[in-house]
């Protein structure tokens, strides 16, 4: 035998030992009072079997315990699926400085500093049991960075599909008469560079699309439509022929009846949406994330804003408006994700969409499967996230309470959130936190 033979049966034989030595994880079985599993099921005494990031068994009673499985003891609370915010900013961080505005100062502040801080975000919506959102734009791609991170441990926060930037449209000024397409932001010109637009996102990392169809944001709540018809249908074609979804924002009639037309796969905000085109929305399927609660948000935070009564009062009156278009739609079968379309010092109230929810006509149940099995179908994602089952993430929310006879109890009473098999929040009595915030709020 030669010596490199030698030398390979050496370390073949040494190798073996140290494949061998990686043990699987232990199994967690986690015991709950009660689960609400995501299909509409509730099991009393249910014991949900993690091993490693995925559910490996849903059962009920000791019985379903598998033999060697660590025990955790959540009997005193109620298991319900990680949830899933379809419409979030988390890049946008404030910090609350005196004599700052938050969008000055995001425009200002150095884009590795902005991911740096907005840990805060990513922490706080943990927090509301929110482990997954869909992010609807940011600027040079510190979304795609922040996914990341999160994606490799370097900070906790929830599960995150980007974006990119937005695409929006350049129109001419006094200043700048003839503007030129900057594809890499995603700022149109010339309609003819949309599907370049959108690629350029995708090779940045993004996995979704988002397009602003139409004026409105913050305090401007008009719904000016900005892209055509049949531009819209160009960056819907782009974004499926590279494999991704779209999200088009419209805060008008015309632009969400347009969106849905071109076969977008969501349609953001939008008011006074008319019959015909709800009823095109629910042939298609087309998802509806209405964002009611944001204009709350800016109303009742006027002041850090600098926003007037003036403009207080057409942000709450939009959002009637809102409300009034989101009943309609329930009522005319459209489905709904919940997206919070929160910014700045929103997040942390992820989830009061889900009140507003079931102020339309929604119950607990339907309200709750709008930031669960609604928003994992959104997103593409319906066998890996948005329910309590064997194969799918082990995100999971214990609250206190009964959440089907209460959403409430969901939106304030959230005490223990898994992410992916591992503890991300813990609030219960005499817990230790699993999370630190890097400043207090």
């Amino acid at each position: 035998m030669t010596w490199n033979l030698l030398l390979c049966g050496l370390l073949v034989a040494t190798a073996v030992p140290a494949r061998a030595q990686r043990a699987a994880p232990r199994a967690v079985a986690l015991r709950f009072g009660a689960l609400v599993d995501g299909s509409g099921r509730t099991l009393r005494d249910a014991v949900i079997v993690v091993q490693g990031e995925r559910i490996v068994s849903v059962g009920v009673g000791p019985g379903a315990i598998p033999r060697g499985a660590e025990i955790r003891d959540l009997r005193r609370y109620t298991a319900i699926p990680g949830l899933i915010d379809a419409h979030t900013h988390m890049t946008y961080y404030w910090d609350r400085q005196p004599a700052t505005n938050p969008w000055q100062q995001q425009g200002a502040r150095n884009t590795a500093v902005t991911v740096y801080l907005a840990q805060d975000n990513a922490l706080r919506t943990l927090e509301t049991g929110v482990t997954t959102v869909r992010d609807l734009g940011s600027r040079d791609f510190t979304d795609v960075a922040m996914r990341e991170l999160i994606n490799r441990g370097s900070f906790p926060g929830p599960r995150m599909f980007v974006s990119g930037h937005g695409l929006g449209r350049l129109r001419p000024t006094t200043t700048n008469p003839a503007p030129v397409s900057v594809v890499a932001r995603a700022r149109i010109a010339d309609p003819a560079d949309i599907p370049a637009a959108v690629k350029a996102q995708v090779d940045g990392g993004a996995d979704v699309i988002k397009m602003y169809g139409s004026t409105g944001s913050a305090s401007d709540v008009t719904g000016v439509q900005t892209f055509s018809a049949g531009e819209m249908r160009s960056a819907v074609e782009a974004a499926h022929a590279l494999g991704k979804r779209i999200a088009i924002h419209s805060y008008g009639p015309d632009g969400g009846r347009d969106a849905t037309a071109a076969g977008a796969e969501s349609v953001e905000h939008a008011v006074d949406l008319d019959d015909a085109t709800l009823a095109d929305m629910a042939r298609r399927g087309t998802v509806y994330v209405p964002t009611i609660d944001h204009n709350r948000y800016y109303a009742e935070y006027r002041a850090e804003f600098g926003y007037t009564d003036a403009q207080a009062a057409a942000l709450d009156a939009y959002r009637e408006r809102n409300m009034a278009t989101a009943r309609r739609a329930f009522q005319a079968g459209v489905r709904f994700a919940m997206g919070s379309d929160a910014v700045f010092t929103m997040f942390g109230q992820n989830t009061r969409e889900l009140g507003w929810f079931v102020a339309l006509g929604m119950t607990p149940a339907q309200a709750l499967a709008t930031a669960t099995t609604h928003g994992a179908a959104l997103l593409g994602m319906e066998k890996e996230l948005g329910a309590i089952a064997p194969g799918y993430f082990a995100d999971i929310v214990a609250v206190e309470g009964d959440p089907l006879a209460d959403i409430r109890v969901v939106i304030d009473r959230v005490r223990w959130v898994m992410k992916g098999g591992t503890v991300v929040v813990d609030r219960r009595v005499n817990a230790r936190p699993a999370g630190t915030r890097i400043r207090g709020r």
